[in-house]
């Protein structure tokens, strides 16, 4: 039940859509006042605004799960954009961040460069209390992010707190919640909710992810003349393990198997079902853990 951006000129659901060739291409310059105040200035085509949590891809909790969550465009789907700028300072514990950007998600063509166009702007509050957790606040006005509704601007609002346990023998812990908010004008708004973990051992991983997302008739392209203006809340709940098969020059292999269970609305029973499964089964190519 995922959605978002298209293909040959059709909304893409129910898949996961390929990320630009050039995910990020970016310069940053910061300047250390003391040991507690620093700023610091970012450019990047693409980049990512200080909009929504770490993206999922980079997050310790989800770095195992071969899946983009349901709820990506609710949080971190601004995090390959072509033109961002984003000025920020650091008090203490304490970073406030402001981005101008291109709102518009990469077009069909993965191998080019978007026009830039500065069009969208975001604001973000972190708080780093200490070396195991990491919280932020942020908002963002998004123009007409998607192509194939170029009168739509979206306002986005979200939350997270990340938690991070380093343990013995490379083992550690990570968990992730965030909260996530779009409003388009004339719309009501719609929520998402995600919490997900992973326990990471020398070399195997066992990772959770649970979600609910409030998708609307549009996002799920169903016909409004059936479905009216409804929003539908979608629960997905995701169990894993993977395991290093083999590790040479801080390169690692994994093979790793998952299953998700959905729950959706009663009204989408004759679509999907009810309670869809996936299960799948996968090989992982990954960097092994930096040490400094």
């Amino acid at each position: 039940m995922g959605s978002g951006e298209s293909w040959k000129g059709q909304p893409l659901v129910d898949r996961q859509h390929p990320h630009d060739l050039f995910s990020e291409l970016s310069v940053s310059y910061s300047y250390a006042f003391s040991k507690k105040v620093d700023a610091f200035a970012y450019f990047g085509y693409p980049g990512e605004p200080a909009l929504g949590s770490v993206a999922f891809m980079h997050r310790p909790s989800a770095l195992a799960n071969p899946d983009a969550p349901v709820s990506h465009h609710w949080n971190d789907g601004t995090h390959i954009t072509f033109g961002v700028a984003t000025l920020g300072v650091r008090v203490d514990k304490f970073k406030l961040e402001g981005s101008l950007f291109t709102g518009r998600e990469p077009d069909e063509n993965r191998y080019n460069f978007d026009k830039m166009r500065f069009d969208s702007w975001s604001g973000r509050l972190s708080f780093n209390p200490s070396r195991n957790w990491a919280f932020q606040v942020s908002h963002g006005y998004v123009k007409s992010p998607e192509a194939l509704h170029p009168g739509e601007d979206v306002n986005r609002t979200t939350a997270s707190a990340i938690f991070s346990l380093p343990m013995r023998n490379d083992n550690r812990m990570n968990v992730t919640t965030l909260w996530g908010l779009n409003k388009t004008p004339g719309h009501e708004g719609e929520n998402a909710f995600l919490l997900e973990g992973a326990w990471q051992m020398k070399k195997a991983a066992v990772y959770t992810r649970y979600e609910w997302v409030q998708k609307s008739v549009e996002e799920l392209d169903l016909d409004p003349a059936k479905y009216g203006d409804a929003l539908f809340p979608v629960n997905a709940l995701t169990a894993g393990v993977s395991y290093d098969l083999l590790n040479i020059a801080k390169t690692r292999l994994a093979l790793g198997g998952q299953l998700s269970v959905f729950f959706d609305d009663k009204s989408l029973h004759d679509l999907y079902g009810k309670n869809p499964l996936a299960l799948q089964v996968y090989l992982r190519i990954y960097p092994g853990l930096m040490k400094m």
